[in-house]
């Protein structure tokens, strides 16, 4: 009996932490869920939120997807966005074992400590960086470009060198922070197997092909599953900073043309009706990849 009444007020005790995130959750995240009936009114704002609008069903989606540009903006989305979720996957998992491998603490610690750093910058602090470095004029990536005989490549300015431009240096900005997850998922492998794997005469390629990357397949596929349901975000403070009129083919994305109909034209409608799109796609991505995880992988959350 007393040990039923110290779990309960353990459990208690962990409710009381978990109070405050839930009360942040419910402001932050459910309540503005309140906003999604404006995809399907022709909203004044003048009016309040609460006032009287206008229904008019689904016309805003129907709006949305007669634009002229938003076939494009949505393909400029997933080019992006896919293209960093699958090479930063990679590199992510390539450096975490890379780092795992080597023996010494105070350069592994400094290495880590390097490619870490840029993912708690800003993409306004970024941004001004990379417009420096990468002009076609003053640049000093540029400039490094002209001693090879070539000519300046204007990147941020150049639709055919933006999105390019945008995944790269955004894989490197978040690169060092995603091996976090991928060493302490190497860390966590049983060392007997490497031993078994030396034993048995397999050299460091054929362990880490056969122990370690099998022992990371669960967060991978945990990574990637949480991963798709981004696939629709190709980075809107990257792209905000970065982009200008020159590249809108191409750089485009659904969130800037969310920011550009709701924030400068005015139409919230519109604007909620895109963010709703991309949020019922996500969903639908990430429950078709659990679907898929838990068939041919084996893996569940719950």
């Amino acid at each position: 009996m007393l040990i039923n009444k110290t779990k309960k007020i353990n459990n208690l005790s962990l409710y009381i932490m978990l109070l405050p995130a839930t009360i942040v959750l419910i402001i932050f995240a459910y309540l503005p869920l309140m906003g999604i009936v404006i995809a399907f009114q022709d909203f004044i704002p003048a009016r309040g939120f609460f006032g009287i609008q206008k229904w008019v069903g689904l016309d805003n989606f129907k709006y949305i997807f007669t634009m002229p540009d938003t076939m494009q903006v949505i393909f400029n989305t997933v080019y992006i966005a896919s293209f960093k979720l699958f090479f930063g996957l990679i590199l992510a998992v390539a450096i975490a074992i890379l780092l795992n491998e080597i023996r010494n603490k105070t350069f592994k610690k400094t290495i880590q400590t390097i490619i870490y750093m840029p993912h708690f910058l800003s993409w306004v602090l970024l941004s001004g960086i990379f417009i420096e470095l990468l002009s076609p004029s003053t640049g000093l990536i540029n400039k490094f470009i002209e001693l090879f005989g070539f000519k300046p490549i204007f990147f941020l300015g150049d639709k055919h060198w933006f999105p390019i431009t945008m995944i790269i240096t955004d894989i490197w900005k978040e690169l060092g922070f995603a091996t976090i997850i991928y060493l302490a998922a190497i860390t966590s492998i049983d060392t007997q197997l490497y031993e078994a794997a030396t034993v048995d005469g397999a050299g460091k390629w054929k362990q880490i092909w056969h122990v370690t990357l099998p022992g990371m397949r669960m967060i991978i596929v945990l990574m990637s599953l949480l991963s798709i349901g981004n696939v629709l975000n190709a980075g809107f403070d990257q792209i905000v900073n970065m982009y200008n009129a020159q590249v809108y083919e191409t750089g485009d994305i659904l969130d800037t043309l969310v920011y550009r109909l709701g924030l400068i034209d005015g139409q919230f409608s519109a604007a909620t009706a895109v963010g709703l799109f991309k949020s019922g796609v996500s969903a639908v991505l990430i429950g078709t990849f659990y679907y898929l995880s838990y068939k041919f992988a084996d893996y569940r959350i719950f």
